[in-house]
């Protein structure tokens, strides 16, 4: 037997269920610090100081939220199709290969043409890797959460080989490509910034931050304002509708995976265009998966994604810090938060709407 739906006004279920959902998995958190002997509210400041009490915290964090844009992003493209993707991590591991590839064969061309095609090449392997299992879910019925699970093993794999067989560096014991050239690289934000009068700390945040904004908007746009973006909530919401209505629910699910796989490439285009200057093994380093949190948080809401994103990179610029002032908090602190995190926003999220629901008298049965 199924709960009834709450039915809950878009402010409070945009805004009042989410903020219950974190400050309930905080006060979880607060119990495990608690648990190991520490004060909560010590390590709360302490995290917060770290991540937003300096320029060099601050960008950072910010560094951190431009990936989780990126993969929040490329989970609430697919879940607006009625989609779960959770291959954020292969898709972005495919698009690194692409960029890599991209830096280090078209390094004769100048800047100003490599640095778009390299963005492009990402955008293109993400979307071709994102593209395929959409089309298995289209056409042969392979269920998208199976196939993306399959294909996220399937990239790593592809990587190990290829780094170590294919394009490695030559007599490097570490499994990377050669470093890429200084003109096919993202500029630093601390350069970037810098004739403009503004001094920032040498951190890895780099120009991507600036596409990941752009992301944002763009999918703003795509989502809510285009005739392709309709065309996907009404799939997601229900395909026997679109189909009646003349909408292919064959042809937007392969659409929205490539979609989503495209910006998961954002993620390489971040890491390996703009911190790394090189391919590496395991540079997603799961980013991709906490970008499924950072949707469910977000509610698919290019707004949403964009502030979960920040509180993720909160979290874990924070939690580095923390863990120095406090070494019996270590980074694992980090990801009990974010898992509670992700717990509480996506499967007791009806536990919170009704709450909400309750306490404000908000609701109604759907």
């Amino acid at each position: 037997m199924s709960a009834t739906p709450i039915d809950l006004p878009r402010w409070a279920d945009a805004g009042l269920v989410p903020l219950v959902s974190v400050a309930a998995a905080l006060v979880v958190a607060g119990l495990v610090v608690i648990g190991i002997g520490e004060s909560p509210l010590e390590a709360t400041t302490l995290l917060l100081r770290g991540a937003l009490g300096s320029a060099e915290g601050i960008s950072f964090t910010l560094y951190y939220t431009t990936n989780f844009i990126f993969t929040g992003l490329a989970v609430a493209v697919a879940f607006h199709a009625g989609l779960f993707n959770i291959g954020g991590e292969g898709q972005a591991t495919i698009a690194g290969i692409f960029v890599a590839l991209a830096c280090l064969w078209l390094a004769p061309l100048p800047g100003i043409l490599l640095v778009p095609l390299a963005i492009l090449a990402a955008a293109a392997g993400g979307a071709l890797y994102g593209f395929i299992p959409g089309w298995l879910q289209a056409t042969r019925g392979s269920h998208v959460v199976i196939t993306t699970i399959m294909f996220n093993f399937i990239a790593a794999t592809l990587s190990v080989y290829l780094l170590v067989e294919v394009i490695g560096k030559p007599g490097s014991m570490q499994a990377e490509t050669p470093e890429f050239a200084r003109h096919a690289i993202l500029t630093p934000m601390h350069e970037l910034l810098a004739p403009l009068g503004l001094k920032l700390p040498a951190t890895p945040l780099n120009s991507a931050f600036l596409l990941a904004l752009a992301a944002l908007v763009a999918v703003w746009a795509l989502i809510y304002r285009s005739r392709l973006g309709y065309a996907i909530r009404t799939v997601g919401a229900n395909p026997r509708a679109a189909a009646y209505a003349g909408i292919s629910p064959a042809r937007i699910i392969m659409v929205a995976m490539a979609i989503s796989g495209a910006l998961a490439g954002g993620l390489a285009v971040n890491e390996v265009m703009g911190v790394q200057h090189r391919l590496l093994l395991d540079f997603t380093a799961g980013y991709g998966f906490v970008g499924i949190a950072v949707a469910l948080m977000g509610r698919g809401h290019p707004v949403g994604v964009g502030l979960a994103a920040l509180l993720f990179g909160v979290l874990y610029q924070g939690g580095a810090e923390l863990s120095f002032d406090k070494p019996s908090i270590t980074r694992d602190m980090v990801v009990v938060i974010g898992g509670v995190i992700i717990l509480f926003a996506g499967a007791l999220d009806g536990l919170f709407r009704r709450l909400v629901a309750g306490l404000l008298r908000l609701g109604r049965p759907a």
